[in-house]
């Protein structure tokens, strides 16, 4: 069997967003579970829109998801010689022509035909009238007038488009350079790409595209259409929906394992499976199990695999990720046991690393910033008392352990006759600067010993000064 080879082919001119990323990825997944090949080609012939933005926002949003390519970015502002290669053979064997006819001849003939109930095309004027290249010529393909071409798609199964209504179409421009059609054949072609997965918007295009490849004599590459992603009420994803660029779901903290796992189920399934580590898609990924249906993207359904995605790393693994969203609030934290072990503390209500960032903020802070209700409720003089036993005893603690801390609030219950919640909570807010925090038990062994009874004090002497 061939080695399969894939490919993404995004053009410059935007951001990277769902429906290609998606597109992307089931090239991606296929090529490593077949233990191919998938090549990234950035189709920049379109000056006017492409911009150097677009294709680093593209390749960072592709390095975040951690879809790595074998071969490029190749840029098709690259390959034009070998367009043209190819163009010279075509008119060469025949198969293709040098048109003079201009644009207003060309409307007037797609009215004429419109004009007596036929589909708009241009009719062949110039393609027996063999032609030299001239200034203002354009190279037309010579399409069959007659018999079917059947587009073998894996995911949408045979349709067939009538050679009689694809036009002899141009594949060069009067300057020169080729037209969408040609390049993408050319470009697969030669990079030997035989299997192409893409958005069924395309399905339009592949029937020019198998006409040149068969007036190449060339074998075909297996083809599937995959439907479009669309919105929860199933009209056309836009940004009401969700329908961000891939780098906003990173700023709004967002895994990229979730977002590998969620894209690959917008038309994809394996069983009644949800859940997806990238290993275990990468060992089940396949080309029978795409979808006919169109997909409907629900951010709540991201959510909720963030939330497991985020729960089922380690600390280890989420801190490089927290990291990048600490940075965002100005904190300027390290991937060591220290931060480890705070998101220890807030994995478990965690839904987004944004989320998980605010909660962290105060683990971080030199001085605690107060709530003003907060203290207000909790900081005051009959709370005192407690916060004066709970640095005492914990500041002799020889074993910074749950259980020593554990201890010392059942020793500051005793000796105070309070439960533990009107124990917990003046030191949470000491503590934190807030009512809302993870488990005080876990949270004051993140923050460390010394760390701790430094904000008891301070909270001390917050109350003290207001006597």
């Amino acid at each position: 069997m061939d080695t399969i080879i894939t490919r993404f082919p995004p053009s410059p001119t935007g951001y990277l967003h769902i429906g290609g990323a998606r597109t992307a990825l089931f090239n991606w997944l296929y090529a490593r579970k077949t233990k191919g090949k998938f090549i990234l080609r950035i189709e920049d012939t379109d000056a006017a829109r492409s911009t150097k933005e677009s294709l680093d926002a593209i390749l960072e949003s592709l390095e975040w998801l951690g879809i790595d390519w074998d071969e490029g970015p190749y840029f098709q502002t690259e390959r034009y010689h070998i367009y043209n290669e190819y163009i010279d053979k075509l008119i060469e064997s025949g198969s293709a022509y040098y048109c003079s006819c201009t644009p207003d001849q060309v409307n007037a003939m797609r009215q004429e035909a419109k004009d007596k109930g036929l589909k708009p095309m241009y009719n062949g004027k110039c393609r027996t009238k063999s032609l030299a290249k001239g200034n203002n010529t354009v190279v037309r393909l010579k399409t069959p007038d007659t018999g079917v071409t059947i587009v073998n798609d894996i995911v949408k199964g045979d349709t067939a488009f009538q050679n009689s209504e694809i036009d002899d179409f141009i594949i060069q421009r009067s300057d020169g350079s080729a037209m969408y059609n040609l390049a993408v054949v050319i470009d697969d072609l030669t990079m030997g790409i035989n299997t192409i997965i893409r958005g069924d918007d395309h399905l339009i295009n592949t029937p020019k595209q198998m006409l040149i490849y068969q007036a190449l004599e060339a074998d075909m590459p297996v083809f599937g259409h995959v439907p479009m992603v669309l919105g929860s009420d199933k009209s056309r994803l836009s940004k009401r929906h969700g329908a961000m660029s891939v780098g906003e779901y990173q700023k709004m903290g967002f895994l990229p394992d979730a977002m590998i796992n969620y894209l690959v189920r917008l038309g994809w399934s394996h069983g009644d499976q949800e859940f997806f580590e990238r290993d275990d898609l990468i060992e089940k990924f396949d080309l029978d199990h795409l979808g006919r249906s169109a997909s409907m993207f629900d951010t709540d359904k991201l959510l909720a695999l963030n939330s497991k995605h985020i729960q089922s790393k380690s600390p280890e693994e989420l801190a490089d990720h927290l990291l990048f969203h600490l940075k965002s609030f100005g904190i300027d934290a390290k991937n060591d046991s220290f931060t480890q072990g705070v998101i220890q503390t807030l994995q478990p209500r965690s839904k987004t690393l944004v989320e998980m960032a605010k909660g962290a903020a105060f683990y971080y802070q030199d001085e605690v910033q107060f709530d003003e209700k907060a203290a207000k409720k909790f900081l005051k003089s009959d709370t005192l008392d407690i916060l004066l036993k709970s640095a005492d005893y914990i500041n002799a603690l020889e074993v910074y352990t749950q259980e020593e801390l554990e201890n010392v609030f059942k020793q500051i219950m005793e000796e105070t006759e309070l439960k533990f919640g009107k124990i917990a909570q003046p030191l949470r807010v000491a503590i934190t600067g807030t009512t809302v925090s993870p488990g005080i038990f876990e949270m004051l062994l993140a923050l460390g010993k010394e760390k701790t009874i430094l904000r008891i004090k301070r909270a001390i002497g917050l109350i003290q000064d207001n006597e």
